[in-house]
């Protein structure tokens, strides 16, 4: 079984969690709950690499990936 290293953000909102990978172009999930997301995710990021390996299509990883909020006043 292969090992992938990938990126993944996830947001929150009025209406729940969102989250996505950017590394796999239209891969993405909502919930309820941030363990409600994490496990759609995961679910998510499995059947897009699984896809691509049946069609021999190759699958970037993230070497390190930074992500931060900053507040600001404009």
């Amino acid at each position: 079984m292969a090992r992938y290293r990938l990126s993944i953000v996830v947001e929150k909102d009025d209406n729940g969690y969102f989250a996505f990978c950017p590394e796999l172009q239209g891969c993405y999930t909502q919930g309820d709950n941030y363990e409600e997301v994490i496990e759609g995710i995961k679910d998510a990021i499995k059947l897009h690499i699984e896809d691509r390996v049946a069609n021999n299509e190759e699958i970037p990883t993230s070497e390190m990936t930074s992500l931060s909020t900053i507040e600001m006043e404009a």
